[in-house]
């Protein structure tokens, strides 16, 4: 009898080897760790730790254990007699610790409006093609100087010209222009002397020079109005650069 109890006894061990079950607990530098994939690469097994970071599955000694996770390295462990014991206790590293190793570019530099500079420049423009061309800038019966009024919208024209295509939309005509800052509480009389500094008496002149401009119509709705600002100071600009070099000497009545 005695003979057969250890016969059963020899053969049950390896079904008791083989039903061992590793307890575990899954740490980071501060807490405890849920969701983490524990694999048993031997044995073919998955499971992962609860809200508490514990987790139980299949296992034995010498088996292979991985630890996944995407905010952690991953760990292999060999088991070993010791992880069987009690609980056994292992820690993960986070990559976001890691952040400060990795190279950041800058973003790229955006290029920097100078005025002093767009201005210069563009005076050096206008001179040049009245020079080259003076026959464009004064309306036919003229026998001397240059026609400013003439001269306002042969210019806005011309830098007109270079942007090829004609747009699908309509431009704000001078008549808009005139609505818009007789109607309009954000569009007065007072942003277009005051804030883009143009004369009193050449308002109605800065109207036709925008109209000349071909400014998009769609800019007129209250959704695009700090777009048409970004119009009508560009152009303001162009404008007073105009009137400085050639308004004062050379303007003529329409």
């Amino acid at each position: 009898m005695r003979h057969l109890s250890i016969l059963i006894l020899l053969l049950c061990l390896p079904l008791a080897l083989k039903a061992q079950v590793l307890r575990g607990k899954v740490y980071n530098s501060k807490n405890t760790i849920e969701n983490i994939k524990v694999f048993n690469d031997t044995q073919n097994r998955l499971t992962a730790t609860d809200k508490n970071g514990d987790f139980t599955i299949n296992a034995k000694v010498n088996d292979t254990i991985l630890f996944e996770s995407l905010f952690y390295h991953p760990k292999v462990v060999i088991l070993k007699d010791i992880h069987f014991e009690d609980i056994a206790v292992f820690e993960l590293k986070e990559t976001l610790t890691e952040l400060d190793e990795v190279e950041i570019k800058a973003e790229p530099e955006q290029p920097v409006f100078k005025e002093e500079t767009y201005n210069t420049d563009l005076q050096n423009i206008i001179k040049e093609d009245i020079k080259n061309n003076p026959h464009l800038y004064a309306p036919s019966g003229a026998n001397y100087g240059v026609d400013f009024v003439y001269l306002i919208k042969t210019v806005a024209k011309l830098f007109k010209k270079n942007k090829g295509k004609d747009p699908t939309y309509q431009p704000i005509t001078y008549t808009q222009m005139d609505s818009l800052f007789e109607k309009s509480s954000f569009f007065n009389k007072r942003l277009i002397t005051e804030n883009l500094k143009i004369p009193e008496d050449k308002v109605y002149l800065f109207y036709d020079f925008c109209e000349a401009k071909y400014i998009s119509s769609e800019l007129l709705k209250e959704e695009n109005k700090m777009q048409l600002l970004e119009e009508l100071v560009l152009n303001s600009q162009l404008f007073l650069i105009l009137l400085e070099q050639y308004g004062q000497e050379n303007l003529t009545k329409d």
